[in-house]
């Protein structure tokens, strides 16, 4: 039976997410309460240095008091385009600027609680520039290998949910088999 929304609470409203609580009721009357954290999106990007190398990044995940290796990403500023912010991070987080975006599919990273929507990028034509860091960013740029990427996935070295889906989507759907001359 459909749930309808019968109130919602907001009951933190930050800078970069809100954590609501919405009253459902369904067809029956039977009330339930669902824990919601609205989140503006953001993006995830695929930067090709070759045809066979990447940027992943080693960074400082104060969440899981951690460094994971992740492929670039940031949060949607409020009312940006994704490929513009696809750009903005992979300056901010390599140095590196992109002459080509091209998007390659958009998912929800953690739909039973969370709204983000994410969207991933593949990066070409790339051109050294100023890094632009934030002042509570820790990021090490590692250019990698495709193939050695994708054995990272398997040897549990790459645990980011967002590198992983964009990685193996990548390999699944995007690449383009070499031709031999």
């Amino acid at each position: 039976m459909p749930l309808k929304l019968i109130d919602k609470q907001v009951l933190y409203q930050g800078k970069r997410l809100r954590l609501e609580l919405h009253h459902m009721e369904d067809d029956d009357g039977t009330r339930v309460v669902r824990e919601i954290c609205v989140h503006p999106g953001a993006v995830v990007i695929l930067p090709f240095v070759t045809p066979d190398t990447i940027l992943l990044i080693r960074n400082r995940r104060f969440t899981i008091g951690q460094y994971l290796i992740e492929l670039p990403a940031g949060g949607l500023e409020k009312g940006e385009d994704p490929i513009n912010a696809a750009g903005r991070e992979l300056v901010e987080e390599t140095g590196y600027m992109a002459g080509r975006l091209q998007r390659l599919m958009d998912f929800y990273t953690s739909p039973g609680i969370l709204s983000e929507k994410m969207y991933a990028f593949a990066a070409y034509d790339l051109r050294p520039t100023n890094r632009e860091l934030q002042d509570d960013e820790e990021i090490e740029v590692m250019e990698t290998p495709l193939s050695e990427a994708y054995q990272m996935i398997q040897d549990r070295q790459i645990q980011d949910g967002k590198t992983i889906a964009t990685l193996l989507a990548y390999e699944r759907f995007f690449r383009q088999p070499h031709v031999e001359s």
